[in-house]
């Protein structure tokens, strides 16, 4: 995966503050790169009764009780296999497969000499649309790529797949779409979008993907582990990593080669796109919440291409010891620091924020009526407008609050 670039709007930079710009930009947490995509014993003690007849009739007593809860737990474990069975039909129908190949060069480094190199790797997508329209990660189909394959889940398969565009490798949105050109009369099954929002810790979820590039359309199945995570991800070699933001965790069993597939509610409605896995141990997996992509979906809905919204501002995510550090009294939102205290720019000149007032010191604590924290960043906040809309900032200023308004717009694409 390409490595961090100087990012020209609101991402996240690995500096000491927590840096974060817009273009509100996995994989270890590895990525699920190509292939493309870590016995308590004891000792039992046993008191027996002196009174056999007193722990024969308990036993027996209890017996009874013990295939009444079996018998529970039978329907009910029945029941729940019956519904993921049901959501693994119904929405597998919009799972592909995605094979690749792209250019890349090795360098040999005893020889001293690099050469272009092929290599092939697989991953998941979703259909979006019906007229093939399919949403990734950006690593799937990484810059270089030379020629894309699409399988539908009834084996039919499609060539030469368009790349409509991709977010960029500084982007802390993992995201890229495909296009089936051609579809040859075949009208495709588009999934069904739910709404990440309203996802809680410890709902159950399903993940489907081409696990290891070579499983079609496995299916897995958990929770929802946590949300708002923030990860720095990259390859198994660890040299290409970039920064995630505002991610789902969950135990849902994720492999190399589900990336971009769907994470799905019990409605069968997808709440995720499944982007990273921790190399270091099981089951800990990370999906983008589908609200996030809602702007990008609808950009490339509309216009054909895609277009990434930008307010123009590099910002620091507050926690506590961040607001301390730079002696804030406001502990939660997006600080725009001073030039002088990073050594750059910070309100983009000409940008939306600028346009919109924005100043170096500003504390954005709402965009619109949602807060920004720990859970919800200004940049998660922002990827679910598009190009053009009108959004409401508030903002703390020198002890004050007020609010400015923001038209959005495209976020540069070098």
């Amino acid at each position: 995966m390409p490595k961090d670039e100087q990012k020209e709007g609101d991402v996240s930079p690995q500096l000491p503050a927590a840096l974060h710009e817009h273009m509100a930009s996995a994989r270890p947490v590895l990525p699920m790169h190509h292939p493309k995509v870590r016995l308590l014993a004891g000792a039992l003690l046993i008191v027996v009764s002196a009174s056999a007849g007193f722990a024969g009739g308990w036993l027996g007593g209890n017996h009874t009780d013990d295939n009444t809860n079996l018998q529970k737990q039978q329907v009910v474990l029945r029941s729940q296999g019956q519904l993921i069975s049901s959501i693994a039909k119904t929405v597998g129908a919009s799972v592909v497969s995605i094979d690749t190949t792209s250019n890349t060069v090795s360098t040999n480094s005893f020889l001293g000499y690099s050469q272009p190199t092929e290599q092939q790797s697989a991953g998941t997508g979703i259909v979006i649309s019906s007229d093939g329209l399919i949403i990734t990660n950006r690593h799937v189909v990484p810059s270089g790529t030379t020629s894309v394959n699409v399988t539908l889940s009834d084996g039919t398969k499609y060539t030469n797949v368009q790349v409509v565009g991709r977010t960029r490798a500084s982007d802390s949105l993992d995201i890229a779409f495909l296009k089936i050109s051609d579809t040859k009369g075949k009208k495709l099954t588009a999934a069904a979008i739910g709404d990440s929002s309203k996802m809680q810790v410890g709902d159950s979820v399903v993940a489907i993907g081409n696990a290891l590039g070579q499983f079609q359309n496995t299916v897995t199945s958990g929770i929802l582990s946590g949300h708002g995570r923030s990860v720095q991800a990259g390859d198994s070699s660890g040299s290409n990593s970039e920064n995630l933001e505002d991610l789902f965790q969950t135990d849902a069993a994720i492999n190399e080669g589900n990336s971009g597939g769907p994470l799905v509610n019990l409605d069968g409605e997808v709440v995720g796109i499944n982007t990273a896995i921790a190399g270091d141990a099981q089951n800990i997996g990370f999906a983008i919440p589908i609200n996030d992509v809602a702007g990008l979906i609808k950009s490339v809905r509309d216009t054909g291409k895609l277009e990434r919204p930008y307010l123009g501002v590099i910002y620091v995510a507050l926690t506590d010891d961040l607001a301390k550090q730079y002696s804030l009294s406001t502990t939660r939102g997006a600080y725009v620091p001073h030039a002088s205290e990073i050594g750059s720019e910070t309100v983009i000149g000409g940008g939306p924020a600028s346009k919109a007032g924005v100043r170096e010191g500003d504390i954005i604590t709402k965009l619109d009526n949602a807060s920004i924290d720990q859970s919800s960043s200004l940049t998660a906040l922002l990827d679910k407008h598009a190009v053009g809309d009108k959004v409401t900032l508030t903002i703390i200023r020198d002890g004050k609050q007020l609010t400015l308004e923001a038209t959005l717009g495209a976020a540069p694409t070098d």
